[in-house]
């Protein structure tokens, strides 16, 4: 019997040893988690406050993909000559261009770029059109302000009005 209430009695000053060593590990987690989100709390804020810096303090990264751009000299002259690769690298058909045949002076017979229409819409930015074009006629802008109300105005005509190719 002796025995018996011995083994009881140390049972239950084990269990309350353990509810006492789980209390003050639970305590301790609570300070360590306390002290944590009053670091986080003091510390400087970082939000940019977007629509007033946007010109003055906010960066946009060189690299930063936002919209496909067909850069013009300042002669209205490209260096697209709508060869579609571009077209058939872009895993979603975004750019559609549309080119024709012409006879130059020579008698010989050209393609030349008619339209060159890109949906910003369904663009995902992957850059293959990018990397696909053999003759650098397309890049993409860090502008990234492209918000419309409507869908259709996300398709963009890139080369200009009577824009030509580069003669070489």
């Amino acid at each position: 019997m002796r025995l018996e209430r011995q083994i009881k009695n140390k049972n239950k000053m084990s269990k309350f040893g353990n509810y006492i060593k789980g209390y003050f590990s639970g305590l301790d987690s609570l300070l360590i988690g306390m002290r944590t989100s009053l670091r986080v709390y003091l510390r400087k804020g970082v939000t940019e406050q977007y629509p007033e810096n946007r010109h003055t303090t906010l960066h946009i990264p060189e690299r930063h993909r936002a919209m496909l751009v067909m850069p013009h000299d300042e002669n209205n002259q490209h260096h697209c000559i709508a060869c579609g690769l571009c077209q058939m690298a872009c895993p979603n058909d975004t750019i559609k261009v549309t080119s024709e045949m012409v006879e130059g002076e020579d008698g010989k017979k050209k393609k030349v770029l008619v339209k060159y229409e890109y949906d910003l819409g369904s663009c995902m930015f992957c850059e293959l059109c990018v990397n696909a074009c053999p003759h650098n006629a397309i890049r993409f802008s860090n502008d990234f302000e492209n918000a419309v109300y409507q869908r259709n105005k996300l398709v963009l005509k890139l080369n200009h009005e009577g824009s030509s190719v580069v003669k070489k």
